[in-house]
């Protein structure tokens, strides 16, 4: 029901966005109260009227004239404008409009998936003095709606808004993007727009014109079929029915509401007949495996009397898929999708003295189900805390067929460069912030060229030239392996790399702050300041600048040892952590990688293996995870993963 709301919405607003009211001046919903303008260039400023209507604009002293033509579209060229405001701006024809609070500075496009979604309320635990300090009325927000149309670019937006910052509404900003933000407002001192349109799980392809999309043929007619309003209502409909009927299906056959009398969360159920495990942990490793369905926990936790009646909150880590949480029978929280973090508070009076249960109904759809390890599990109440792991009680409610996904049409090509940025093309910008890849991570070879088409586009798009395009590599993610190993997501990391061959083009590494058992990784501050530096150097001209760590520029071969040399050495290489480098592997003629030994010689790093006699390649960091790896610079930044073997 969800997506096919959505998809009527979608076509509803898109309808009334592109008819203007007659005789009445009408803006793009980027041109509003509290806007940021980019400083020093030419600014266009936009709108729609009756055709034929002279509309007049004033703004900084200067006065523009102009007539709407016969689709009633105008436009108008401001002279460039030095940083400062807060400014007015008048806009008059048959009707007057008054723009207030208006700053011109630097604006930003943060665009990508879900890690640049990804709002500060979601990190706030790691935050709360950043977030308590917000207030900055020279850091504004604009988020852009989520919404996709395939049929042809939109001329305007169907929401948003500026927000100024303050420690209330920075919870609602990007977290990489604010950081971004902070740091360069720290550094430069004017006005920063963060211009966010990010789509959680989009792939990159998403992102980009149907024009540009004729170079891949497979998206080009693809994005063709989802042209057809009857072809996306009939999939909407099949998944809105073939998902509502599992889960009309799993209450049915829950065994906890066909129970008698006492119900599963209260906490005179008894459990004597129920089986033990241990959390946190994925079913795969126990008794659960391949079970998808409903499976009830329950735990009992002894509280002091100085912690009774205490408000207090419930870490349950992430839990795969969906859960709904119970204390002493009261619900207290859920999460319909495995991602988030599980935070759950606890209301005054609810905790009491002694025996307290807490039970937890999980829901696994498709695939493995369980609590996923090292992340927090805990409760606490005042001075009180106490773990949440170990030994819990469970007993299986239902056992399902896997429930297939539903179509994301947010995730077909050209989808969102309609609605999400087509809107944007006439807003003049410093640059763009580019975080994303997670869902391209299956097919690097293809995004070795999808990524410079985007780049591409999207600069010939916003008729700017070499815009500054930024990109976050892919963190480390998932376990790490014992022995070296191929890699997709080494070697998509690698494909992003390659795309630095483009001009005005820099990479935020972070290698090193990535999470093995989150896809979201909930550090963002150093994912912002590292796309910062790399700002300062690409965009605001710092040529001596170092804004990354070392680079692998080359190496020489002698006898059993390879000399690798770098860029960006800075103030020279360094090892993070213990004294040892790691994550250095090295071959002979059969490519067959083993673990190495690897030194700092001055702006050098010496590699040799015991058992290679004729080494011929290297690989550092080449992993999905590779776990410990500490090659940086004195300035503190991590070395960009890399392979020295042939790339083909």
């Amino acid at each position: 029901m969800k997506t096919r709301i959505i998809l009527i919405t979608t076509i509803i607003l898109t309808l009334l966005t592109a008819l203007p009211l007659h005789g009445q001046v009408r803006l793009p919903r980027l041109i509003s109260d509290g806007m940021v303008l980019q400083r020093d260039t030419e600014l266009k400023i936009w709108g729609w009227a009756s055709p034929g209507e002279k509309v007049t604009l004033e703004f900084i002293g200067q006065k523009y004239e102009v007539t709407a033509d016969e689709s009633g579209i105008w436009k108008v060229t401001l002279a460039p404008a030095s940083a400062g405001g807060p400014h007015d701006m008048l806009i008059r024809a048959s009707n007057s409009t008054t723009l207030s609070d208006i700053l011109v500075g630097d604006v930003w496009l943060c665009s990508g998936q879900s890690n640049m979604e990804l709002p500060m309320r979601r990190v706030r635990p790691l935050y709360e003095a950043e977030i308590a300090a917000a207030e900055n009325n020279y850091i504004r927000s604009f988020t852009v709606p989520k919404v996709f149309v395939f049929k042809e670019p939109q001329s305007d937006l169907s929401g948003g808004r500026w927000t100024a910052a303050n420690p209330e509404t920075a919870l609602d900003f990007s977290a990489a993007a604010w950081f971004f933000g902070k740091e360069i407002y720290d550094k430069y001192n004017v006005p920063v727009g963060l211009l966010t349109s990010a789509f959680g799980g989009s792939p990159a392809e998403a992102w980009i014109s149907e024009e540009s999309l004729k170079k891949f043929p497979v998206h080009y007619n693809e994005l063709q079929k989802y042209k057809s309003d009857s072809l996306m209502a009939a999939i909407a409909t099949a998944d809105h029915k073939r998902t509502q009927d599992w889960y009309n299906q799993l209450m049915r056959a829950d065994e906890a509401y066909k129970t008698f009398g006492v119900k599963w969360h209260d906490p005179a159920m008894s459990t004597d007949d129920w089986k033990t495990t241990t959390i946190p942990g994925h079913w795969s490793a126990t008794e659960l495996k391949g079970l998808n369905g409903v499976v009830w926990f329950r735990k009992e936790i002894i509280v002091p009397a100085s912690a009774a009646g205490q408000p207090g909150s419930i870490n349950l880590g992430r839990i795969v898929d969906a859960d709904s949480a119970f204390l002493n029978g009261t619900f207290i929280g859920t999460v319909s999708y495995q991602y988030p973090p599980r935070r759950y508070t606890i209301p005054a009076g609810l905790l009491k003295e002694g025996s307290n249960i807490l039970t937890v109904r999980v829901i696994s759809n498709i695939g493995d189900g369980g609590f996923v390890p090292e992340k927090p599990y805990d409760l606490s109440a005042g001075d009180f805390q106490t773990s949440l792991e170990g030994e819990w009680k469970y007993q299986v409610g239902a056992v399902m067929p896997p429930l297939r996904g539903q179509t994301f049409f947010g995730y077909k090509p050209a989808g969102l460069y309609n609605a999400m940025l087509a809107p944007l093309l006439n807003y003049s910008i410093k640059g763009i912030l580019w975080y994303q890849g997670e869902s391209n991570a299956g097919r690097p070879d293809e995004y070795r060229s999808l990524l410079p088409a985007l780049i591409k586009d999207w600069r010939e798009s916003f008729g700017q030239g070499d815009l500054p395009f930024l990109l976050v590599q892919l963190p480390n993610f998932m376990e790490a392996k014992e022995d070296p190993s191929e890699s997709g997501w080494a070697m998509f990391r690698e494909a992003q790399t390659e795309a630095l061959k483009l001009p005005a083009t820099g990479m935020a590494v972070t290698i090193d702050i990535g999470e093995w058992n989150d896809i979201h990784p909930l550090n963002k501050k150093d994912v912002g300041t590292r796309l910062a530096l790399v700002a300062m150097k690409v965009a605001y001209g710092e040529d001596d600048l170092v804004s990354s760590g070392p680079v692998y520029k080359g190496m020489t071969i002698k006898r059993r040892r390879i000399i690798l040399s770098f860029d960006n050495t800075g103030y020279g290489l360094m090892v993070k952590g213990d004294g040892k480098l790691q994550q250095f592997a090295i071959a002979g003629a059969d490519m067959d990688f083993i673990w190495a030994k690897a030194k700092i010689r001055g702006d050098k790093v010496i590699v040799k293996g015991r058992k290679i006699r004729h080494p011929v390649a290297v690989r550092y960091a080449w992993a999905d995870n590779p776990e410990g790896a500490n090659l940086f610079n004195l300035e503190g930044l991590p070395a960009a993963p890399f392979r020295t073997d042939n790339r083909e």
